[in-house]
C-alpha cells in the first residue's frame, strides 16, 4: 500500500497512521468507534490504562468473536421478530395509503 493508503484515527486521545484499503474507510471508522467505546467502557470499569486496557478489550472482542462463531453467528430468532414487525408496519402505511387514492 502506498502512503496516501494513510489514514490518521484517534483511539483515547492517541493518534495512530494506519494503513486502510480503498473503499474501506467506513470500515476503518466503524471499527475505531467500537474499539474506543469498548476500551473507555472498560478504563472506566476496571481503571486500566495503556497496553493492559489494549489487551484486555482485544481479548474482550475476540471472545465475543469465538462466541458468536461457537453459535452460528447471529441471534436470528429476535432479529427476525424486528423484520417481522417492520414489515407489519409497512404493510399497514402502504394500506393506509391505498385508501387514499
Amino acid at each position: 500500500m502506498s502512503d496516501s493508503n494513510l489514514v490518521e484515527i484517534t483511539i483515547l486521545g492517541r493518534e495512530y497512521r494506519v494503513q486502510c484499503r480503498e473503499g474501506e474507510r467506513d470500515a476503518l471508522n466503524a471499527s475505531v468507534e467500537l474499539v474506543e467505546r469498548r476500551m473507555r467502557d472498560l478504563a472506566e470499569a476496571t481503571r486500566a490504562s495503556g497496553e493492559r486496557l489494549a489487551v484486555m478489550c482485544a481479548l474482550n472482542l475476540a471472545h465475543e468473536i469465538f462466541q458468536m462463531q461457537a453459535t452460528g453467528g447471529v441471534d436470528l430468532v429476535p432479529l427476525r421478530r424486528r423484520i417481522n414487525a417492520m414489515q407489519s408496519r409497512i404493510d399497514e402505511a402502504l394500506s393506509a395509503q391505498e385508501k387514499l387514492f
